[in-house]
């Protein structure tokens, strides 16, 4: 199959930093695709393609401090942060096309849209999203998995590595269960060539260890987590990886206890990067989702939030 090239979207975020989307697709309804931590854009290609030929708009975004958007100088990466850059955008993708956004968040993705939506519902203010998946992600998950992703993330990000291929062997090191890829080529995207000739990740390391890292004040953003997932009222998902390190069967009760008309999906044989390890079984997940919750691909979805 044919894959799509998609346009360049920018954008600026809530303290006026540059963000950079991959659009797919030229006509329908808008899905804002938000990475994980220490991801890029480039991991929603799959899906993005899958959703464009769908009927869909897809805008992939690098969140501050990955991929292609800027690093903050101050090195603010708390999640209230990211939520706000989302709603951001969110704002901005309405303005443009007149209807609001569907958020399809993995990991960091999904917390900075849930937190998002949360706040505009705690505020009186319209809506930020016309419907909401979380993707292996809920407002309490198990330490020790994110303990397990965050040590992946930090063991390389000063040293980097000394090519590709050696940083292709510390991923399949750490996900063993997933076929080798024939070609790296996916995998460089997600790197940066320093003039020390060293590859490093494409995030900005202060993003874990910096003066205003993404975990400051965990307590207080599971706290809001909780809150907001008690306001949600579009139409949500919870699409957990069958063998998830962070998403244990209890958060999913209680997810379902907060958001009672969430639909929540277990996709078998994928941990936490959901859509990297099993992108068919996701991609199917979401587009019935989308279907159930009454999103025409070729207009816009009855009822939706303005």
């Amino acid at each position: 199959m044919t894959s799509i090239d998609p346009a360049i979207a920018i954008f600026t975020g809530s303290g006026g930093n540059r963000l950079v989307a991959d659009v797919y697709g030229e006509e329908g309804p808008i899905v804002l695709l938000l990475h994980g931590g220490g991801q890029t854009r480039n991991a929603w290609r799959e899906t993005a393609e899958q959703l464009a030929r769908s009927g869909w708009v897809a805008y992939a975004l690098d969140q501050r401090g990955h991929g292609d958007s800027e690093w903050i100088a101050d090195g603010s990466y708390s999640f209230t942060e990211f939520a706000d850059d989302v709603t951001v955008v969110a704002d901005a993708i309405t303005k443009r096309t007149g209807a609001r956004p569907v958020a399809i968040g993995a990991s960091l993705g999904g917390i900075a849209s849930l937190l998002a939506e949360g706040k505009a519902e705690r505020d009186g203010r319209e809506k930020v999203f016309s419907a909401l998946i979380l993707v292996d992600i809920t407002p309490r998950v198990d330490m020790g998995g994110v303990a397990k992703v965050q040590g992946f993330m930090r063991a390389h990000a000063a040293e980097g590595f000394a090519s590709i291929p050696e940083a292709a062997e510390a991923v399949a090191n750490y996900l063993p269960h997933r076929p080798k890829p024939k070609s790296n080529e996916g995998l460089k995207k997600n790197l940066r060539l320093y003039p020390d000739g060293r590859w490093r990740w494409h995030w900005d390391p202060r993003f874990l260890d910096g003066p205003r890292p993404v975990a400051t004040d965990r307590r207080k953003i599971e706290e809001l987590l909780v809150d907001s997932a008690r306001r949600v009222q579009i139409p949500a998902m919870l699409v957990r990886g069958g063998s998830s390190e962070l998403v244990q069967a209890t958060h999913v009760q209680e997810f379902l206890e907060l958001v009672p008309h969430a639909e929540y999906v277990d996709v078998a044989g994928a941990r936490h990067m959901v859509a990297g390890d099993r992108n068919d079984a996701f991609s199917d997940a979401i587009l019935q989702f989308l279907g159930r919750a009454g999103v025409d691909p070729k207009g816009k979805r009855a009822g939706a939030a303005r």
